[in-house]
């Protein structure tokens, strides 16, 4: 089966929670009818927008949707879509990040319902996805009370984003030596370009990954380097000059990580990496 996620464009600034129609325009595969034909009967179709109604109705507020594309005629209504949700209750969260939940699902059989626990950074809009080792996830397979327990795990999620929050206030206290920054960056690279065999082919160095993008990100403390070398790994727009299969040099630039398993993937790696750094320093996990 080929399968390619890619990410549709967001209709609506990130500090403004998105509306029916908004999301329904991102999103369409979230307000399908019915499920793919490709589902046996045991597959309970429980559209995610019944879900999306669900939770506004609990306080969660969708503030970015994404969704993928496919290449197998006829699931492009079905497939995989990610929405991330505030709650009422994080509108007075002090400092620059606010607990999210991120919910992923689909109709074509690619994913069950999924919550996992993210942060919202505000000074580089960027949308952190906590690793599972920190505060866990939730699968929602596609049978019984689907909205309920979408619903129950949502709460759960949004503390856990909260004590995600605690480790990067942590985090923020950890000053890291030159040598670390160096240690750090070199493992975020290779999660970033290596392929299957571990081996890396860019051009882009390390340190690039590094480079602070506003003047609020400079610092040698862990949260701010996280923040750097996450940005840089799942933004792009790093370039550097290489050399093609005829021995040519030309110019390489990275690209915005737009699918949604691989934005996922990147993000809790990255999360999990800083916990490492952080326990190397002293510091443990959140609680």
């Amino acid at each position: 089966m080929m399968f390619r996620n890619q990410r549709f464009a967001q209709t609506a600034p990130l500090t403004t929670a998105l509306t029916i129609d908004q999301l329904r325009s991102v999103t369409p595969s979230a307000f399908a009818t019915e499920k793919h034909e490709s589902r046996s009967p045991r597959y309970t179709y429980i559209p995610t927008s019944s879900v999306i109604e669900g939770l506004m109705r609990e306080g969660f507020q969708p503030f970015k949707a994404v969704q993928g594309r496919s290449r197998i005629e006829g699931k492009g209504e079905f497939t995989k879509h990610m929405i991330r949700f505030r709650h009422e209750s994080t509108v007075n969260v002090t400092g620059d990040s606010v607990p999210e939940v991120v919910l992923i699902n689909s109709h074509d059989g690619t994913s069950a319902y999924k919550l996992i626990a993210g942060i919202f950074r505000i000074v580089c809009s960027n949308g952190l996805v906590v690793a599972e080792s920190t505060v866990g996830s939730l699968s929602v397979p596609h049978k019984g009370d689907i909205v309920h327990q979408v619903i129950e795990g949502s709460y759960e999620i949004i503390e856990n984003s909260r004590k995600a929050l605690t480790a990067s206030s942590a985090w923020q206290q950890l000053q890291l030596t030159a040598g670390e920054q160096k240690a750090y960056a070199e493992a975020a690279h290779e999660l970033r370009f290596a392929d299957s065999e571990g081996e890396i082919a860019t051009p882009i160095q390390p340190a690039q990954l590094l480079n602070p993008r506003r003047a609020a990100d400079n610092g040698n403390d862990l949260w701010r380097t996280f923040n750097r070398v996450q940005e840089n790994v799942i933004r792009g727009g790093l370039s550097a000059f290489g050399r093609d299969e005829m021995g040519r040099r030309r110019r390489v630039t990275t690209r915005e990580v737009k699918g949604i398993d691989q934005d996922v993937k990147l993000n809790r790696a990255l999360w999990t990496l800083t916990e490492k750094m952080a326990e190397l320093k002293g510091v443990g996990a959140a609680a």
